[in-house]
């Protein structure tokens, strides 16, 4: 993407002057630092840092902005090196709440093995999708082998449903018990990975993702290496080769299954929890896959890949009219069929267990009449509600939460981020993250089925919930209790896989209560504007919006340093530490990395001597893929680094520094969603125009609480964005699976 030539200008006139006259030189220091960050940085080798992307996904685009939300991570010597600690490392924060996940998943699944009945989903396929589920029938009744899907074999009887498995009681998360690999088993596979010549310090990550029995699967299937995050599909190509030599080649059935189940995994991290079966075979053809068709018959009869394609409503035909001779065209009145998807089964259960249990509440839930508002009226009668609106609106779902505990109710607010948590501290009502409810370190507690000791529950920024949180949630809840969905339906998306909150409201099973409450002031004027598309010139006498147009990436990345670290503290009056930059991407010439290396540079300037970190820096802190915690570095010592989040202490272990941390005076809109700050700059560097989108803009304008700088420099592309520019769709399941559940006759 080539800069602009001359110097650009936003399509709506200034709506008020800068904040103060340009300096003419700017520091030695910030000049340096911007240069050494500048166009170059748009061109990293697949070996620097950068997070696995699929083919077609750009950068700066929404989807690899929502890729990019997991921490950098590479299966070359950054990688290696990171995780070279111990071959029992002590367990962290985020391992222990990914094995409470576990956990709960595994009673999920017991009580999919309760339901009596077939699955619906797939009942009415034809064709390829037809002679996919009948291979996977065969293979289960122990009639054909994988190999014989090529013979087309007639579909077998499906064998016995296995017993239903106990059901498992859900407590919070106890730390330091899950297990870490044997250290035979790590030296085992260290073996094996020095015989294909792959780095022997990823030892620890195989032998945690394969189990106890990793360097035999791995010397069996050395394709299995792309199930450690971060190993690109060239990678395990090569370390196949070395470990088979002539033995394997490009139609490997182990190669063709690998890939198809890594594509898969790669289109989660763009939101999808499945692809379309075309979409699978154009992705498994750019990985010089000889005969993608084939690949994909093998994934699915051996079981690692599942296919569904939705059942079509049945309409009733119009009478037939006898006194015209004239007869239109059968496939004129057919209906185009559902299109076949491919998925796995981790999304397929979260999303099916999502559904039931959503449909759980709705049928267990005793109506009431509540007096108040509409959304009170509305959460009294049913056991599902849906709440949209801006920012303001927010106080409405919290209003009800306190009107439910003044009726004697055990009611709760749930939101995304903990900035969020303080800031409805600070206005006196109280909350718990998502997150720290699932673990247990917040909330009522569980009872001995597992179940919250909850009657409503209200979760703010619903769009921030990806499939696989809001399936563990809603299932963590009692039959007939009230659970309210709010959020801003125009936010981007949540960063991992699915679209909880838009399927919910598309699939029109529950009330959905629209808040007439507006954003106040020039900002919130300015939001709801682009919210519908129109990109609006508004008065802000008190600077609350500024225009701040540069010509390229490096006068972008110069103005941004001066605006945090001068203009806005002495014009607005808000200090650097309370402003946050939101750009289009982490790379390019004016992404978060290029940004925070000037910004440190210029704020809180030192040698990085702890993993590139110093205390004083602002950090972005993953402790799970998809959630962003920000914070400050405090110090550091031989556990690894403290950070100060918020209120807390938070420690991230040594070896994953490099791996879950970044600095953060720049962040990605993905990584901002769900938290505001009193001001924000957002870059729109000439190199992003092609990563905008009005869910962006939206997203990005809406994080700042009493002033905004634009630092623009995409010419008439932003005002394209906000009328024309539609965020990518994401392919899933959870809106079908809701109408077939809940749907009534009438719809």
């Amino acid at each position: 993407m080539t800069e602009p030539a001359g110097e650009t200008a936003p399509e709506a006139p200034e709506a008020v002057a800068p904040i103060d006259e340009p300096v003419a030189e700017p520091a030695e220091d910030v000049r340096e630092g911007a240069e050494a960050t500048g166009p170059a940085e748009s061109g990293e080798p697949a070996g620097s840092g950068e997070p696995a992307e699929t083919a077609e996904a750009g950068e700066t685009g929404e989807a690899a902005e929502a890729e990019s939300e997991t921490p950098d991570t590479e299966a070359g010597t950054a990688a290696a090196e990171a995780s070279e600690a111990s071959d029992t490392p002590e367990l962290s924060d985020a391992q222990a709440e990914l094995a409470a996940q576990r956990e709960l998943r595994a009673r999920i699944e017991a009580r999919k093995a309760e339901k009596e009945g077939p699955v619906a989903s797939g009942a009415k396929l034809s064709g390829t999708a037809a002679d996919l589920l009948a291979a996977v029938r065969a293979v289960e009744g122990g009639a054909a082998t994988g190999s014989a899907f090529y013979e087309a074999p007639e579909p077998a009887p499906r064998r016995p449903a296995p017993e239903a498995a106990p059901a498992m009681t859900v407590r919070p998360p106890v730390r330091n018990t899950a297990p870490t690999p044997a250290p035979g088993t790590t030296a085992a596979v260290r073996e094996v990975l020095a015989r294909g010549g792959a780095p022997e310090a990823l030892a620890g990550q195989v032998a945690a993702v394969l189990g106890e029995a990793a360097a035999a699967a791995l010397s069996e299937d050395p394709w299995q290496l792309l199930a450690v995050p971060g190993v690109r599909p060239e990678q395990a190509d090569g370390f196949a080769r070395a470990l088979l030599g002539s033995a394997c080649g490009p139609d490997d059935p182990r190669r063709t299954v690998a890939l198809t189940v890594w594509l898969l995994e790669q289109a989660a991290l763009q939101g999808h929890t499945a692809l379309e079966l075309q979409a699978l075979r154009a992705g498994l053809a750019r990985l010089t896959v000889p005969d993608p068709d084939k690949a994909v018959e093998v994934a699915v009869s051996e079981g690692a890949v599942l296919v569904f394609q939705e059942e079509q409503e049945e309409r009733e035909e119009p009478a037939e009219d006898t006194d015209t001779d004239e007869e239109e065209p059968a496939e004129a009145a057919e209906e185009p069929a559902a299109p076949v998807l491919l998925g796995l089964d981790r999304y397929a259960l979260a999303e099916e267990s999502l559904a039931d249990g959503l449909a759980r509440l709705v049928r267990t839930a005793t109506a009431d009449t509540w007096e108040g508002a509409e959304l009170d009226r509305a959460a009294g009668e049913h056991g599902l509600v849906l709440h949209t609106g801006g920012e303001a609106a927010r106080a409405e779902p919290v209003a009800l939460v306190a009107a439910a505990r003044e009726r004697g109710l055990r009611a709760l607010v749930a939101v995304h981020s903990e900035d969020g948590r303080r800031a409805l501290g600070a206005a006196g009502a109280d909350a718990v993250t998502v997150a720290a409810l699932l673990s247990g370190a917040a909330g009522p507690g569980r009872d001995e089925e597992g179940a919250f000791a909850l009657d409503v529950l209200a979760v703010l920024d619903a769009p921030q919930l990806d499939v696989e949180t809001a399936a563990m949630l809603v299932e963590s809840l009692p039959d007939g209790c009230r659970l309210v969905l709010s959020g801003d339906p125009e936010v981007l998306g949540a960063p991992g896989a699915g679209r909880v909150f838009t399927d919910a409201l598309a699939a029109r099973v529950c009330p959905r209560i629209a808040s007439r409450v507006p954003d106040p002031g020039p900002l919130g004027e300015l939001v709801s504007g682009i919210g519908v598309g129109e990109l609006n010139q508004v008065e802000a006498p008190g600077k609350e919006v500024v225009i701040v147009p540069v010509r390229d990436a490096g006068e972008a990345v110069h103005r941004t340093v001066q605006l945090v670290a001068d203009s806005v503290p002495r014009a607005i009056g808000v200090p650097s530490e309370q402003t946050q930059v939101v750009t289009v991407g982490h790379g390019g010439s004016a992404g978060t990395r290029a940004l925070n290396a000037a910004l440190k540079q210029r704020l809180n300037p030192g040698p990085g001597r702890f993993g590139g970190y110093d205390p004083g820096d602002r950090v972005a802190y993953a402790p799970v893929p998809g959630r962003t915690v920000t914070g400050t570095v405090v110090s550091a010592d031989a556990e690894g680094l403290r950070l100060r989040c918020g209120d807390e202490d938070v420690l991230v272990p040594k070896d994953r520094v490099e791996s879950a941390l970044r600095h953060g005076w720049a962040l990605t809109a993905h990584q901002a969603a769900g938290t505001r700050w009193p001001a924000v700059v957002a870059v729109l560097p000439g190199d992003a125009a092609a990563g905008l989108s009005r869910a962006w803009v939206y997203t990005a304008f809406g994080r700042a609480e009493r002033h905004l700088s634009v630092v623009h420099g995409v010419d008439q592309a932003l005002a394209r964005a906000v009328a024309e520019g539609v965020a990518p769709e994401r392919t899933t399941r959870l809106r079908p699976l809701l109408e077939g559940l809940l749907a009534t006759p009438e719809e």
